[in-house]
């Protein structure tokens, strides 16, 4: 790798981190038997966050946070490609979940496609900028990604709660899923008894 100054990287780093968490690491690795270094190095890459030296996920990461900064709160894949119904032609898509301060307005969508178009397992990325629901809020949108969603990031844990109440809601009957022409809506439950 080759750092920001073009001189190699030396692979080695200093990362900071709270006391209780470097203790818990490091008695984590020797009941394992393991260095701290080599316990945290496997269990960064087997533990999901190997995907972070995945090529698509680093680039899906830097480009979202390029274009939010550190407004980026969350990022879900979605739609047909990850519920195994893409076509040939289909895209796969990314909610870019962004703080509430955010304007959500034509010009992240102009800043996303100021770079060259972003692929994930060679399909065109297909980026929706939103924000989290307010409080008691229900969209079919939401439904869709938490029904199907997969979650690449969560800052903080907002957005897998939020999934979660959508869920919870879902199952308890309080909207039902409606499919016309392929394409699925959803409705109160009170309202589909009309």
């Amino acid at each position: 790798m080759i750092s920001q100054t073009g001189r190699p990287k030396s692979g080695r780093f200093v990362l900071r981190m709270p006391s209780a968490l470097h203790a818990a690491l490091e008695g984590a690795a020797r009941a394992s038997g393991l260095s701290l270094n080599t316990y945290c190095v496997r269990h960064l890459a087997t533990s999901g966050l190997g995907i972070v030296g995945d090529q698509d996920f680093t680039s899906l990461i830097g480009r979202a946070h390029a274009v939010v900064g550190d407004a980026l709160t969350g990022i879900v894949l979605h739609g047909s490609w990850i519920r195994g119904e893409a076509t040939p032609s289909s895209d796969v898509d990314a909610l870019i979940v962004v703080d509430s301060g955010t304007v959500l307005n034509r010009a992240l969508y102009r800043a996303w496609d100021a770079a060259p178009i972003m692929t994930w397992r060679g399909r065109r990325l297909d980026p929706h900028f939103v924000h989290l629901l307010e409080d008691g809020e229900f969209s079919g949108l939401w439904a869709e990604i938490a029904l199907d969603g997969i979650v690449l990031l969560d800052r903080d844990w907002k957005l897998s709660a939020q999934l979660a109440r959508v869920r919870h809601a879902v199952v308890a009957g309080r909207f039902v899923r409606h499919v016309v022409h392929g394409h699925p809506y959803w409705k109160e439950a009170a309202q589909d008894a009309e």
